[in-house]
């Protein structure tokens, strides 16, 4: 009997300290925050993903993934749903993506929200609000992939045409065009130096007494000019040459005013009366010339004219 009270005994104690070891376990394991339901829908495939997953929000553990299954109000779909904490500030233009930790391939959902809306996203478990499941970088690739190849092929073609037999002939043809080229600009370069040191140096040598020359030059004619502006001093002077030509022409002037003022008018009255007398005397020689008789007699009376007294018809003369 003892025995049987000690083998009681040791096993309430040890089940006793089970109960406080598991007591323990769920005080320091429990979990007391707020979580609200989300749901994400999505046509792209969820590889990786399993329950119970991490969700975070720019790298913070916020909650869990707690179903996936298929989408009843989307045909195609793949629904799942989140639980996040409900201190997380989501809003209406937050997103997720699906994202891979590290080499495992184990895949976690990141929120996260570019700030394009204010307006906060309003829980609600009976029917939880949706959060857009924008395709991962993974899945861009995967849908861009066969455009990729397709451009991959297409230079691996253009590549292996640059590479063909007739376009090596060309590039060898082109570098022994070049390596021509080259050997050419050596010689003329050859050609330059040589005629750079048989023609351009004597003439070098020679210019500073070309300097020189053209120095002296440039003296001789600092020289005219001085002289030059001497002699334009001298004429310019006052009662010089040119004073004096001025003096001139104004008595010049001068005596031909006078001359048109007196003697000319003079001149012109004697020109009158000598062309008086001239006509006078033309016409005493015309009635000489027509009377030569009056110089004997004198000029007579005045015949009489028609219509006065003592005149008379001349004789009709016969034919």
């Amino acid at each position: 009997m003892e025995n049987k009270a000690h083998a009681l005994a040791a096993g309430a104690f040890v089940l006793g300290l089970i109960a406080a070891l598991v007591g323990l376990v769920i005080w320091f394991t429990r979990d007391n925050t707020v979580r609200n339901i989300y749901e994400l829908s999505t046509r792209d495939a969820v590889s990786g993903l399993q329950p119970q997953a991490m969700v975070r929000y720019r790298g913070i553990a916020v909650g869990k993934v707690a179903s996936i299954d298929f989408d009843p109000k989307v045909k195609g779909n793949v629904r799942v749903r989140i639980t996040v904490d409900e201190r997380v500030p989501l809003t209406t233009s937050s997103f997720a993506t699906l994202s891979y930790q590290g080499v495992t391939g184990l895949a976690f959902i990141a929120l996260d929200d570019k700030g394009e809306s204010t307006v906060s996203l309003k829980p609600d478990d009976d029917n939880p609000p949706r959060i857009p499941l924008k395709p991962s970088m993974l899945a861009q690739l995967q849908d861009r992939g066969e455009a990729i190849i397709n451009q991959v092929e297409e230079v691996t073609k253009r590549a292996n045409q640059l590479l063909s037999d007739p376009n090596q002939k060309r590039a060898a043809e082109a570098l022994e065009n070049i390596a021509a080229a080259s050997s050419s600009a050596n010689t003329l370069l050859k050609t330059l130096d040589n005629t750079v040191k048989t023609g351009l140096n004597p003439a070098l040598t020679k210019l500073p007494d070309t300097l020189a020359s053209v120095k002296k030059a440039a003296g001789d004619v600092s020289r005219v000019a001085t002289n030059f502006n001497t002699t334009v001093g001298r004429l310019n002077a006052p009662d010089g040459p040119v004073e004096r030509l001025s003096d001139g022409t104004k008595a010049l002037a001068q005596a031909v005013d006078s001359f048109n003022a007196a003697t000319l008018p003079r001149v012109n009255r004697v020109a009158d009366d000598t062309s008086h007398a001239v006509r006078r005397l033309g016409r005493a020689a015309d009635n000489i010339n027509d009377n030569p008789q009056s110089l004997l007699f004198g000029n007579g009376g005045a015949v009489a004219g028609p219509g006065e007294p003592g005149f008379s018809a001349p004789a009709a003369t016969r034919p």
